[in-house]
């Protein structure tokens, strides 16, 4: 039965990375053509995920996952041409964020594919701790 609950933390470190990962895309996504203060372009977020390595646990098939940093990402910014635009340069290029919305939303996909996969886990783990207990009555 302990083994049970191993495989829900598993799933639900899962869930909770996908999470995460999520709310990110989707900051991403809404701050496209965002400056930040000191007319700074946004800075695409991206999450960075670590396997929870122990060894015992790792011969039992659980490895957990968790979130250890949300990091600014180091890609270059995107420069258009505009010479109108007020935040353009001498040379008449604007920097924007280096946010691509159709690699975002590629994204956002996968995030979810990946959050379901662990839901289904988790709802399967439970049938199998139900119908244990329904053959122990």
């Amino acid at each position: 039965m302990v083994d049970l609950f191993r495989a829900f933390e598993v799933s639900a470190s899962g869930m909770y990375a996908q999470r995460i990962r999520m709310n990110v895309i989707a900051s991403n996504i809404a701050n496209f053509e965002s400056y930040l203060p000191g007319n700074r372009p946004f800075r695409k977020l991206e999450v960075v995920f670590e396997a929870q390595e122990d060894p015992y646990l790792l011969q039992k098939g659980y490895v957990p996952v968790k979130v250890v940093q949300i990091r600014e990402s180091n890609q270059p910014l995107r420069l258009i041409y505009d010479p109108q635009n007020p935040r353009a340069d001498q040379k008449g290029y604007v920097a924007m964020p280096d946010v691509e919305v159709v690699k975002e939303m590629v994204d956002m996909i996968s995030a979810m594919r990946s959050y379901e996969a662990n839901l289904n886990a988790f709802s399967t783990t439970k049938d199998i701790a139900q119908r244990t207990i329904e053959l122990w009555k």
